[in-house]
This record gives C-alpha cells, sequence and structure tokens, in this order.
C-alpha cells in the first residue's frame, strides 16, 4: 500500500505541470469582420452606385487580417400597409464579391463602388452589405440605404477654348426634368488619358462657363462635364458630356 503513494504524487504533479497559466476564451463571433458603417448610394444617369469602406477591425475590436469579401443585399421598398423587410422574401439573393476577383466592383478613393442597372422609375431600394472572411464567417448588417429612382438630368453641351491664363470650358444645358437644377461636375485629364472617376470642380448652375487656370503651357487637356439636379433631398448626376480638349494659348 505504501508504494503506491509516490506513483500518486508523481502522477499528481504532472497533472499540475501541464496546467498551466490560459487566456480567456474568444468567441467565434468575436472574429468575424466588424460591420460597414459607411454603405452609401448615389444616382448616375440610370443607375445607382453603391459605395463603401472595408472594416479594419474585427467584432471583438482586433485588427481584421483575414477579410475575404462582401454580400451586397437589395430590396425593393414597399407601400407602408405592404411593406415587411424582415420578411424572409424581402430582400433577394445576395451579390458576391470576392476580394480576390473584384468582377464589377472598382476601387476609388479607398472606396469600394459597384453600380446597380436594375432600376424602374419611382421605385425605391434599399440596400445592405455583409462582410465575409476567409473562414466564411459573416459580420453584421452594415448601415441601411435606400433611394427612389429618378429621371437623371441631361448631360450638357461641352466647349474648350484656349486663353492666355488657362483653358476657358463653357457650358450649354437644357433644364432638368425633375428636381432644379444645381449645377455641373467638372473632370479633367491630360489628352489621351481616361475620364478620372473623381471630379476636378464643381461648378455653379448660374455660371456658364468656367476658366481652368491651373494648367501647363503645351500640355492638352480633355474635359468632361455632368449636370446635377436636386430631386426631393437627393443630388442626381448626368451621363457625362461630350468631351472637349483645349490648351493654354500662352502670354503674347
Amino acid at each position: 500500500m505504501t508504494r503506491s503513494i509516490p506513483v500518486l504524487i508523481l502522477g499528481a504533479g504532472l497533472l499540475l505541470s501541464g496546467c498551466g497559466k490560459k487566456g480567456p476564451l474568444i468567441p467565434p463571433e468575436a472574429l468575424a469582420p466588424a460591420p460597414v458603417t459607411d454603405l452609401a448610394v448615389a444616382q448616375k444617369n440610370g443607375r445607382f452606385e453603391i459605395s463603401w469602406s472595408a472594416p479594419g477591425r474585427e467584432e471583438g475590436g482586433g485588427r481584421l487580417r483575414d477579410l475575404a469579401g462582401f454580400l451586397l443585399f437589395k430590396r425593393v421598398v414597399l407601400p407602408p400597409s405592404e411593406d415587411c423587410e424582415e420578411c424572409p422574401t424581402a430582400y433577394g439573393p445576395p451579390s458576391r464579391i470576392d476580394l480576390d476577383y473584384l468582377k464589377g466592383v472598382e476601387r476609388v478613393d479607398g472606396l469600394f463602388v459597384t453600380g446597380d442597372t436594375g432600376l424602374v422609375k419611382g421605385k425605391t431600394y434599399q440596400y445592405k452589405l455583409r462582410s465575409f472572411n476567409t473562414d466564411g464567417v459573416e459580420s453584421k448588417d452594415s448601415n441601411k440605404v435606400r433611394r427612389t429612382a429618378v429621371t437623371a438630368p441631361f448631360p450638357p453641351v461641352l466647349e474648350a477654348l484656349p486663353s492666355q491664363s488657362g483653358v476657358v470650358v463653357a457650358f450649354v444645358s437644357i433644364p432638368p426634368e425633375e428636381g432644379t437644377a444645381e449645377g455641373y461636375r467638372l473632370y479633367r485629364a491630360k489628352e489621351g488619358s481616361p475620364m478620372p472617376r473623381t471630379p476636378y470642380r464643381t461648378v455653379s448652375a448660374i455660371a456658364n462657363k468656367f476658366e481652368d487656370t491651373e494648367v501647363l503651357i503645351g500640355t492638352n487637356y480633355t474635359y468632361w462635364a455632368t449636370s446635377l439636379a436636386k430631386v426631393g433631398t437627393d443630388l442626381v448626376e448626368s451621363a457625362p458630356s461630350n468631351p472637349a480638349t483645349a490648351s493654354m494659348s500662352g502670354r503674347d
């Protein structure tokens, strides 16, 4: 009987030596991406542009290192007496966006931007987004955004003329079918380059021309413009105008 005592003590010692101090258990949901909070929608011509930034943190606050993509949900908002956002069929199947294959998605100024052309004038659409990581764990829903499709304004007709101090860009436009004219967005690139995504200037609706003095002598610049209209509380942008190219004439 006495011989078994050292064996028992040794076994207990081995068990105790394996019981080190362990950190708190992390629930799986804490490793999910944090929800997107800046989902936005704007109308440009006959399509909506939906944009958002990628989350940088996990739900539990840690740095997110394994973001794999997004799921974009869309639904048609029905009249109040018929609308049921929580119904299982309210949203259609989501559009899957994989970071390794950004089909139909652009990166613009740190944002992901995608378009939706399946719109009917007068209908209101709502969008929400979920992120997912490489293990397929999804975030909570993003903020929700909605927008009513309207008739976009007509694009202006553009002319670019050289001047001694720069390039004068002239606008000719007609009033929008819906809402009120709010001005123009002017885009600029060196000749031969595509139209940029980010506007160069915003011009007032009461102006019919703009002189660009931030130019280099001997460099041709191409300009495009879009018309802006205010419909209710929303700003709507037209399709781009014709391109117009000119350069500074120089001083005599």
